[in-house]
C-alpha cells in the first residue's frame, strides 16, 4: 500500500536552491511505497504556510511533514532586511519568536482538526556552521520552539537540528562566519547551477562549506539528513 506524504515548507521543500530532499526520501523506500507532495515556498514564514493549508487539507494525505522556520530564525539576525521581507511576503506583523511559535501552533491545529495524518514537525537545519555564532543559535532557539509546539500539540518531533549539529561537530569545518544570503546572492547560485552545469555539492565544496551552499540552503550531505530524519520519525515505525 502506498503512503501519501505531503512534506510542507519553505526554499528548502521547494528545492530550486537545495538539494531535493524529497527526491532523497523516495529513494530511501521501496518502489512504490511512498507517494510525495511538495508543499514549498520560497521565502515563506510559519505565518505564509498558514494561509496556504486549503491545498493541504483538500486532499488530506497519510502523513504531513512541516518544515518551516528558517526564515523566522533568520529574520531575528541583524543584517536580515526584516522590512523587505515583511512587503514582500505580505506580513502583517513584524517577525518574532512568539509569532513563529503561535502559526507554527496554528498550523498544527487546522491539520489535526481537518485531517488523520501523522504529523512530523521537523527541527531547522544549521544556519551557518560555527556552532557557537548567532546564526547557529538562532536556528537552535526555534527549534526548540518547534519541539514545544510538537509536545503540546502530540504529534511528532523529528530532530533535524539535533542530527545536523552531531554531524557538524564531527565533521568540525573551518570557522567560516555566517552570510545573509542576498537575493543577488540566490540568484548566483542559480546561475551556477543551471546555466555553469556546477552541482550544488561542487558549489558548497568551493565555499567551504559541509552541509549547505550559502549556510541556508541544504547540499545533498544537508538535505540527507532531512529525508533520514523523516523516514526513522514517521515511516520505518509505522512500516
Amino acid at each position: 500500500m502506498t503512503t501519501r506524504i505531503a512534506c510542507l515548507g519553505d526554499s528548502l521543500t521547494r528545492a530550486q536552491f537545495s538539494v531535493d530532499y524529497l527526491d532523497l526520501l523516495g529513494r530511501r523506500r521501496p518502489p512504490g511505497d511512498v507517494q510525495l507532495a511538495r508543499f514549498g515556498a520560497n521565502g515563506d514564514f510559519a505565518y505564509n504556510l498558514l494561509q496556504r493549508l486549503d491545498a493541504v487539507v483538500t486532499n488530506p494525505p497519510d502523513v504531513i511533514t512541516v518544515l518551516i522556520g528558517t526564515n523566522d530564525a533568520r529574520a531575528s539576525l541583524a543584517g536580515y532586511p526584516v522590512e523587505q521581507a515583511m512587503k514582500r511576503k505580505q506580513l502583517p506583523d513584524r517577525p518574532s519568536a512568539g509569532w513563529f511559535q503561535q502559526c507554527l501552533g496554528a498550523v498544527v491545529a487546522r491539520l489535526r482538526a481537518e485531517t488523520d495524518a501523522t504529523i512530523g514537525l521537523l527541527s531547522l537545519p544549521v544556519l551557518g556552521q560555527q556552532l557557537d555564532g548567532a546564526a547557529a543559535q538562532a536556528s537552535q532557539a526555534y527549534s526548540r520552539m518547534i519541539s514545544e509546539v510538537a509536545a503540546a500539540n502530540e504529534v511528532a518531533y523529528l530532530p533535524l537540528h539535533e542530527r545536523q549539529i552531531e554531524e557538524l561537530r564531527q565533521a568540525d569545518p573551518p570557522p567560516i562566519s555566517y552570510r545573509e544570503v542576498t537575493p543577488a546572492a540566490a540568484v548566483g547560485v542559480l546561475v551556477q547551477h543551471a546555466v555553469l552545469r556546477r552541482s550544488l555539492d561542487t558549489i558548497s565544496r568551493r565555499r567551504g562549506l559541509v552541509l549547505t551552499t550559502d549556510h541556508i540552503h541544504q547540499n545533498s550531505r544537508g538535505a540527507s539528513f532531512i529525508a533520514e530524519v523523516i523516514d526513522a520519525g514517521l515511516l520505518t515505525q509505522s512500516a
